[in-house]
């Protein structure tokens, strides 16, 4: 499961529509619908806001704008109420983390789409977050450095 910090803008279509149904699985993880995934450490950032599952609709909700922008039918009714509430924190570590981590996927995915974002230097994160100094954040598994 990749919750994205990034703007949905920067997603390619196949990266979009998985990462709306993985914020949707996150959803349902938080209302206590599901076993799976309850221990994710990507919902750490949802359950420590003071409204978790207020947190993950607005998430989504930018993610379903995002879709409506460029045509696609994205199911709003799986979202829940929205309104507007204390944005989630993200680090710059970790929004420049995930923006490598998205063009390396990109490169092999989606070239051309590639080619159109790796001239951008700060990307914007999504718009439920507002961006502080940091590093990387502790629930993000990195990947084993070979020795």
């Amino acid at each position: 499961m990749r919750l994205w910090s990034l703007h949905p803008r920067y997603l390619d279509t196949q990266g979009l529509v998985t990462w709306w149904r993985e914020a949707l699985l996150a959803r349902a993880v938080l209302r206590g619908l599901t076993i799976g995934y309850r221990h994710h450490p990507q919902l750490e950032r949802f359950r420590a806001h003071p409204t978790p599952r207020m947190a993950i609709s607005c998430y989504l909700y930018a993610i379903h704008t995002e879709a409506l922008r460029r045509g696609y039918r994205f199911d709003r009714s799986k979202i829940g109420r929205v309104c507007e509430i204390e944005p989630l924190l993200l680090t710059r570590g970790q929004l420049l983390y995930e923006w490598e981590h998205l063009l390396r996927k990109l490169a092999q995915r989606d070239p051309e789409h590639y080619r159109r974002l790796r001239s951008i230097r700060t990307p914007e994160c999504h718009p439920l977050m507002i961006c502080t100094p940091g590093p990387i954040a502790v629930w993000e598994r990195l990947p084993a450095v070979k020795v």
